[in-house]
């Protein structure tokens, strides 16, 4: 790390009063520590713990071609007319040759670009599954320190797999469009349970009446609790900005929902234990995988190509052999 990038003195930029351009080049410098897995990323989550946890985290999702970013760039300018600073993360197709954004959303959503109140970053998913990059929970950290009351997650369109938006928002919003067939996709990919707020996107169009009547149906069919948030369907064009003024509110509406009811708290307990989970499983395979135990991969796998064992044998006597390396200190 070099030695301007002290990151102390970036995360007292990030966490001071106010938005404005040495703030947000200093969310940009940590998120890059973040999505680099630089050895300070520990004193980045230290020096950021207690911090975060303000912002509400809304996460869009919907199949490619309902108008994501066009959606998310009309939520920005409807949330900055009504005094919220905006963070945008969006998770973009990784390039197969250098691993980074391909898309830039940055680009297509350039009109905030100079609004300091706005903070905007593409990430690469590099291949992860579910559309979102595994540093995004860490990159989350970072925006809501920075102050962000809400911070919009737009998903790569990568079908039924981007249901894991789910475990990563307070707020989950669908984007759907009429012609589609996002009726029946949407069925298929199970994101009737992880719809927060639907949005027949290019409602202008023939059939959108038809595609909110046959999503309303679906729903219907949903089993939920008693006093269990019903999730609105709203029709929005947001080219030109009809509806986006609806959705804001009911999102507003729905984090009321989910701080009177409790929702909200164990959706978060939920997504920390994930991370801690997922920090845990990447540091063991890890160090396994730089020990001399790695090498016994390669044998097994040879065993098992060969008809020696079975996938499920092999597994656990790799599980055996790192409960033993635990225990003799060797990981």
């Amino acid at each position: 790390m070099r030695r301007d990038d002290d990151v102390h003195a970036l995360v007292e930029t990030v966490l001071g009063d106010g938005p404005g351009l040495r703030k947000v080049r200093a969310v940009a410098r940590l998120i890059s520590l973040v999505e680099s897995d630089s050895p300070a990323l520990r004193e980045v989550a230290r020096a950021l713990a207690g911090r975060a946890g303000r912002a509400h985290i809304v996460g869009l999702t919907g199949s490619p071609g309902v108008g994501k970013s066009t959606s998310t760039s009309a939520l920005v300018r409807a949330l900055r007319a009504a005094g919220k600073t905006v963070g945008v993360l969006a998770v973009d197709p990784s390039s197969p040759f250098s691993g980074g954004a391909l898309l830039g959303d940055r680009v297509r959503m350039s009109e905030h670009a100079t609004d300091p109140g706005v903070i905007i970053r593409s990430m690469a998913s590099r291949g992860h599954l579910g559309g979102l990059a595994a540093a995004a929970p860490q990159a989350l950290r970072v925006l809501d320190a920075a102050g962000c009351d809400v911070i919009l997650v737009e998903t790569v369109g990568v079908g039924q797999s981007e249901v894991e938006v789910a475990g990563l928002a307070d707020t989950s919003l669908v984007l759907l469009a009429p012609g589609m067939g996002d009726g029946i996709q949407a069925a298929k990919a199970g994101i009737l349970e992880i719809g927060d707020l639907f949005c027949i996107n290019k409602a202008d169009r023939d059939g959108a009446a038809t595609t909110r009547r046959e999503l309303r149906a679906m729903l219907s069919l949903t089993e939920r609790p008693d006093g269990a948030w019903k999730p609105p369907i709203v029709l929005t064009v947001a080219t030109a900005g009809t509806g986006i003024d609806e959705v804001v509110a009911r999102l507003d509406e729905h984090r009321a929902y989910l701080e009177s009811s409790g929702q909200g708290r164990r959706r978060r307990l939920a997504r920390a234990r994930r991370e801690i989970e997922a920090i845990v499983l990447g540091e063991v395979t890890r160090r396994f995988a730089v020990t001399s135990h790695g090498a016994r991969l390669d044998v097994l796998a040879a065993d098992v190509l060969g008809g020696g064992t079975d996938p499920y044998t092999a597994a656990e006597a790799v599980l055996d052999e790192i409960a033993a390396a635990a225990q003799a200190d060797e990981i």
